[in-house]
């Protein structure tokens, strides 16, 4: 059981299936060639699949791709994760988009006679929703850990390992992709990652120069029960804070702000944000259930981004701290790298 979303993305069906941030739910894939690079074990965002399952509209493309080790069926047959083929998925996303999150069950037998899909429905509709639910607590290391490796090199086929760290950084794990680590590390950072439950005062004794929130699964609410007086301790000590995605709403809960569910979210590769004190648009990775309400911003609070699809908050900052987050994701993976350069903003200001 689990909250059907969708995801417009063209590539990476690892990486999504990996992100953290799908923890309690089912992806539909509106793209319809999905498994057509095939699986790798370098294309990770995480050491198991955070998705319940996935929902496709034609059977599992053969891999065509010179990176590919694994069949994507082969792949999720390893993993344990179930999925659904022959679904008119234009359709259902016709369904999410007008009328909102829709929540289902999905089931695997080889006794397909044995289903009892009136008990199925009843599960479905007895699931309480993503609706106050933390689940970074599900999905975040245990305890904590250093990073060194950097971005995946096209000239090399591989991933590097960074040198001369410039500044110390403390990640706060509420569900991190990899790939947010490695250009941490790639942008000179020597980082530590802490569990989702870390302290202020465990966080502080790393003596880092700046802090990353990072991003992950479940509603802001829940997990700021904790999160919150923690992330305030922390922008009280004018250390640089960066956010990204749940740690963007986290950050916006910490400052006084407000979040609610979306109608159906923001899950693709193709969204186009527009930062305001510039007019420049990018195209941008995003993986969301919840926003930050941009009424709620108190004062000293500036919206610096917002959605070109609905006007709905993209980033913020704070005008008296060197702190700043942004709802959508710079690391991409996939995606656009358009906003990548939000990194090298964080290292400025520890700078």
């Amino acid at each position: 059981m689990g909250e059907i979303c969708f995801n417009t993305a063209m590539s990476g069906y690892q990486e999504i299936l990996t992100d953290p941030s799908y923890a309690g739910q089912i992806i539909t894939f509106t793209f319809p060639h999905i498994g057509n690079v095939g699986t790798n074990e370098d294309d990770l965002e995480a050491g198991t699949p955070a998705a319940l399952g996935l929902v496709l509209r034609a059977d599992v493309t053969e891999p065509s791709n010179w990176r590919a080790v694994q069949h994507l069926e082969g792949w999720l047959e390893r993993r344990g994760l179930i999925g659904i083929a022959g679904v008119d998925t234009r359709r259902l996303t016709r369904l999410l988009r007008t009328g909102g999150a829709q929540d289902g069950a999905l089931i695997h037998t080889s006794e397909p006679e044995a289903i009892d899909e009136a008990a199925l429905v009843a599960k479905a509709r007895a699931w309480p929703g993503l609706e106050g639910m933390d689940l970074a607590k599900d999905v975040c290391c245990r305890q904590a850990y250093g990073w060194t490796e950097t971005t995946w090199d096209v000239e090399t086929g591989a991933y590097g390992t960074r040198a001369a760290p410039r500044h110390r950084v403390v990640a706060v794990d509420y569900g991190a992709k990899r790939n947010i680590l490695r250009s941490l590390a790639t942008a000179g950072c020597d980082v530590t990652v802490v569990p989702a439950t870390a302290g202020a005062e465990t966080i502080l004794a790393h003596e880092p120069d700046g802090i990353f929130l990072s991003n992950g699964p479940g509603d802001p609410a829940a997990t700021g029960e904790y999160a919150v007086p923690v992330i305030q301790t922390l922008i009280a000590s004018g250390l640089p804070i960066f956010g990204i995605c749940l740690g963007h709403q986290l950050l916006a809960l910490a400052l006084g702000a407000e979040t609610r569910k979306m109608p159906f979210g923001h899950r693709g590769a193709n969204h186009p944000v527009k930062e305001l004190a510039t007019g420049r648009v990018e195209i941008t990775s995003q993986n969301h259930g919840f926003e930050v309400m941009v009424d709620s911003l108190p004062a000293g609070v500036t919206a610096t981004h917002v959605s070109l699809f609905d006007g709905t908050l993209e980033g913020l900052t704070v005008d008296d701290r060197p702190v700043f987050s942004v709802q959508y994701h710079p690391e991409a993976s996939p995606g656009p790298q358009d906003a990548q350069h939000l990194f090298a903003r964080f290292v400025a200001l520890m700078d």
